[in-house]
């Protein structure tokens, strides 16, 4: 633990890391998607 004690920027890191993995599985999941649709026509 880093022990600066700024935990207020770090939660906000935290929020924002959690929303982009959020939004970033849900476009890997559309791609994947779009891509097997692809494949099958």
């Amino acid at each position: 633990m880093a022990g600066h004690g700024d935990t207020k920027v770090d939660v906000k890191t935290y929020d924002r890391m959690i929303s982009m993995m959020k939004y970033g599985g849900v476009a890997c999941f559309l791609l994947a998607a779009l891509v097997i649709w692809l494949i099958a026509h």
